[in-house]
């Protein structure tokens, strides 16, 4: 697994680890009768046999335009083809195509030079990069392994195919190991076939353990301290005992098996009492009432204003979504805020949403129905709510009936909008709400944070666990990547919902199916 800028990951970008004095890839050419000069203009041969050779897909240059300096003092291998798969990308107005034309103008800046490119131009960190060219009328005629890899895969149109098929002739031609990075699982399964070394591009990854429990953490106290945190609500525990915790990290002080009371952990190790409301207040609406220890950790970083980010894990039903948008119209009433924004991904940020007729309103409203769900819920008073017949429900929301927020949206306190056009944005004094976080990548996610201006609060909320992004996985998601890069930031916090509210079917349906 490729984690580049990781200091244990030895056997990632480490070229000294297996550093070998054998022949060099061009020795290897001439002893298999091929020409030197002709390997040399086709980037087969590294520029020396001391080093990986790391050859990168399409998918991972558009998910981190940045890794090309990441791989320290190792060969990287460009295939043609995915400059050609590039070019398709350039001109897409997202997030994906802002990231294809960064790689272009990275590669020309690493070019610019003037030499040869496919025999090898330095980089910043000691290693070198270069073009591979795939040449069928050529390659096919000179290499045993390529006719074999050909039988497997005979599809020589197919853009995989060929990138597989330069990285045979690599390996080849080459002393020193020969990786394929790419994030397509297809891609990998193949390259695992053909016998070629393939792994996943880790370098934003977060630890499996980070993601792989929500439970709370704790910290085991006296019952004398306990005590007194619960009289005085503060308690400094000295840093041994919470050396695993960071700042603004909630946990559950714990004094034997039924003693315990929740707290955060404030500046200069000093755990302190939640502050929250008995209910969350809804002028003209429902109020809302925490059902959970995990929802009263949530609420109280979500009306904390010395926190402006907030990060929230949760499975379907646990709330995240209805408590962040009561949490927003609460502190939007008391006038904390000038007004409250949602927003979801449509899948990936800059997806065309043509396909559907109307407005943009009305071709965002599929998407956005369950943010217009919990706002239903929560500002409807009581005497629209229950039961009604189909003809009351026609005059409530036809021609001339209207939501309780309707007023809000026009005004633009409320905003209920996509995220395909945030680039660019600048956003003051907003409680800003981001659904379903867990689809952006990581990019997407550094965009976002950074249109959040002075007096604004950001909350990202989703499941890393349900993905339907093709481009991250639950542990390389904005949602997560965010969490881990600003943890112990003064102000930021993060919350795990594990218990379901929905219904008991609906967290039976999430814990059993």
């Amino acid at each position: 697994m490729i984690q580049p800028n990781s200091p244990d990951a030895s056997h990632v970008v480490d070229s000294t680890v297996e550093k070998r004095s054998s022949e060099s890839g061009t020795a290897t050419a001439k002893r298999k009768g091929v020409s030197k000069s002709r390997i040399q203009d086709f980037g087969i041969a590294a520029p020396s046999g001391t080093a990986k050779n790391f050859v990168l897909d399409t998918n991972v240059l558009l998910h981190d335009p940045g890794c090309l300096s990441r791989f320290k003092d190792n060969h990287l291998c460009i295939p043609a083809d995915v400059l050609a798969e590039l070019d398709k990308f350039k001109g897409e107005q997202s997030e994906r195509g802002a990231n294809a034309r960064r790689v272009h103008r990275r590669l020309t800046e690493m070019f610019s030079s003037g030499e040869n490119v496919t025999r090898g131009v330095p980089t910043d960190g000691g290693g070198t990069i270069r073009l591979v060219i795939y040449d069928p009328a050529f390659c096919e005629e000179n290499s045993k392994e390529l006719s074999q890899f050909l039988r497997i895969f005979p599809d020589r149109g197919q853009v995989d195919h060929r990138i597989l098929a330069a990285t045979v002739l690599l390996k080849e031609h080459n002393e020193a190991p020969v990786i394929l990075v790419t994030k397509d699982l297809n891609m990998q399964l193949k390259a695992k076939a053909v016998g070629i070394s393939c792994e996943d591009y880790l370098n934003d990854k977060v630890d499996p353990s980070e993601v792989s429990s929500y439970d709370m953490r704790s910290v085991e106290v006296d019952p004398s301290e306990l005590q007194r945190f619960a009289s005085s609500g503060e308690l400094i525990i000295e840093h041994p005992r919470r050396k695993e915790i960071v700042l603004n990290q909630y946990v559950l002080l714990k004094a034997g098996e039924k003693q315990t009371m929740p707290a955060r952990l404030d500046s200069e190790g000093t755990f302190v009492r939640l502050q929250i409301p008995e209910v969350l207040r809804i002028p003209d609406g429902h109020n809302l009432k925490p059902l959970n220890l995990g929802q009263k950790c949530l609420i109280d970083a979500l009306l904390n204003p010395d926190i402006s980010l907030v990060t929230c894990y949760g499975q379907a039903g646990t709330g995240k979504t209805l408590v962040a948008v009561a949490a927003g119209l609460h502190e939007m009433f008391n006038r904390r805020y000038n007004g409250l924004t949602v927003s979801r991904p449509v899948i990936s940020m800059g997806d065309q949403l043509g396909f559907l007729p109307g407005s943009l309103d009305d071709k965002m409203r599929p998407w956005l129905q369950p943010i217009y769900d919990a706002l239903d819920l929560l500002m409807q008073p009581d005497s629209q709510q229950g039961p009604r017949r189909k003809q009351q429900k026609k005059e409530n929301l036809g021609e001339g009936g209207s939501k309780p927020y309707d007023e809000l949206i026009e005004r633009g306190i409320i905003e209920i909008e996509a995220l395909c056009y945030i680039r660019g944005r600048s956003i003051p004094n907003r409680f800003f709400i981001l659904d379903e976080a867990q689809q952006l990548t990581p990019q997407e996610a550094k965009t976002v944070v950074t249109r959040m201006s002075r007096g604004s609060k950001l909350v990202l909320v989703g499941d890393p666990a349900q993905i339907d992004n093709p481009y991250v996985d639950s542990r390389s998601n904005g949602l997560v990547f965010t969490r881990n890069r600003l943890k112990g930031q003064p102000f930021s916090a993060h919350i795990s919902l594990s218990r379901g509210e929905r219904s008991p079917l609906a967290e039976a349906g999430a814990q059993l199916m």
